[in-house]
């Protein structure tokens, strides 16, 4: 990549990585929280297969990932990103193509691949072209691209189906939209190899001769950061994947799913501005402290609401639904404002402790925890809501939450402070 002069936060190249990454997550957030119903209705699949066949998208992606970082810091980066922006847009025709259950699911096992190498390195080549004095800052606004498609993608998903129910329809949708993104990416001018060590990379590869380790893979410096990721990312699975069918089955819902991602993408979207200060000071365990506890508020608010009605008998229909709502949307503000501090907290974390030659391993390992954690809540909540009920399987979230809000308190933060090796991130 064009290396960068100056202090300029939104350079050209910066947008254009934006707006690329905005176009990959439309693409996966259009079809996210319909996902479980078209499987129900199209092949007739049960909860548990429904978690089985959404997880292996994770699982492919988790597989991924590790070889994803060793890529992007072996060779050049714009290859490596063009070749995974073209496998993740061919795989939205075979949706097209499916026409089994099986077909289905081989189709969104191995899409996940690609999407794993996309986005370690679409994230590595943002922070490439960021100015090295504005990396912490803007590797938290990087995620407004995320989270602005998370805000609009499903909404407008939801909003095609109410009015067409044509599956078929939001498959070419996502498919167009990722092929817009991969022509941005293309805009992007070619990166020098990597292992020649260019000044945008900060020679961030290994010698041609260095042996291969398991360190190549995954940030070993950072591996509780990792464990503690895989918490968090555990409980927003099952609420991305089965908040469509709770909300219909559990709270009588059924026009409320792309409401809730939007306040979600707003609540994310308020706390990248709000934490922007923070981040520019480098106070990265403040904001992740922070986010954790605010999340942690409102996965206990999205359960505790319909709990709490079910064992109150009296009262008003009246307002017995609108407490219900309240804290139905509520519960999405709150979480979004919680993770929209803790995630570029941790990605930042997760890079300080690493060397520059392993900038790609650390994306690699922070997304490899949080697909860990995604594909276990997709596995797991299916299997809960089979054996047990929904209601069971989001007070697990819970649960999971608060285990991983005590593990930075009493073990993470020290860790991270530790091992940092970034004087400016405290």
């Amino acid at each position: 990549m064009k290396t960068m002069t100056g202090n300029q936060l939104w350079n050209k190249n910066y947008c254009k990585v934006m707006a690329a990454n905005f176009s990959l997550f439309f693409a996966f957030y259009v079809l996210t929280p319909l996902l479980p119903l078209y499987l129900s209705e199209h092949f007739g699949a049960t909860k548990d297969v429904i978690g089985l066949v959404l997880s292996g998208y994770t699982v492919t992606a988790l597989v991924m990932r590790p070889f994803s970082g060793f890529m992007v810091d072996s060779f050049p980066r714009k290859t490596v990103l063009m070749v995974s922006f073209v496998a993740f847009s061919i795989f939205f025709a075979g949706y097209l193509a499916a026409s089994s259950l099986l077909l289905f699911t081989i189709v969104r096992t191995l899409h996940g691949a690609p999407f794993g190498a996309l986005t370690v390195a679409n994230s590595t080549v943002a922070i490439d072209v960021l100015p090295s004095s504005r990396r912490t800052e803007g590797i938290g606004y990087y995620g407004l691209s995320n989270n602005l498609a998370m805000a609009i993608a499903p909404t407008i998903g939801i909003f095609v189906y109410r009015y067409t129910h044509s599956f078929e329809l939001l498959f070419w949708i996502a498919l167009v939209v990722a092929c817009a993104g991969m022509m941005v990416d293309g805009s992007l001018p070619p990166s020098p190899s990597n292992r020649r060590g260019s000044s945008t990379a900060d020679k961030a590869s290994p010698s041609r001769g260095r042996l291969v380790g398991a360190d190549r893979f995954f940030l070993v410096r950072g591996w509780l950061l990792g464990v503690n990721m895989v918490a968090f990312g555990f409980c927003f699975g099952v609420l991305s994947n089965y908040l469509a069918i709770y909300g219909k089955e559990v709270m009588g819902i059924t026009g409320g799913t792309g409401t809730y991602f939007m306040l979600c993408s707003i609540g994310l979207i308020l706390s990248r501005l709000q934490g922007g200060k923070a981040l520019r000071q480098g106070r990265v365990t403040h904001n992740a402290a922070e986010g954790m506890v605010i999340s942690l508020i409102g996965y206990t608010l999205f359960i505790l609401g319909p709990t709490l009605l079910s064992l109150w008998d009296g009262g008003s229909q009246f307002f017995t639904l609108h407490f219900s709502l309240f804290t139905y949307y509520a519960s999405a503000l709150l979480i979004g404002l919680g993770n929209g501090h803790m995630w570029p907290a941790f990605q930042n974390m997760t890079i300080s402790v690493a060397p520059n030659s392993q900038r790609g391993t650390a994306n690699s390992t922070i997304l490899v925890s949080w697909d860990v954690g995604m594909g276990l809540g997709i596995l797991m909540g299916g299997v809960i809501s089979e054996l047990v009920s929904y209601s069971a399987a989001f007070w697990t979230v819970a649960a999971v939450n608060a285990l991983g809000v005590m593990l930075f308190f009493m073990a993470t933060r020290r860790f991270f402070l530790e091992r940092n090796l970034n004087p400016t991130v405290k």
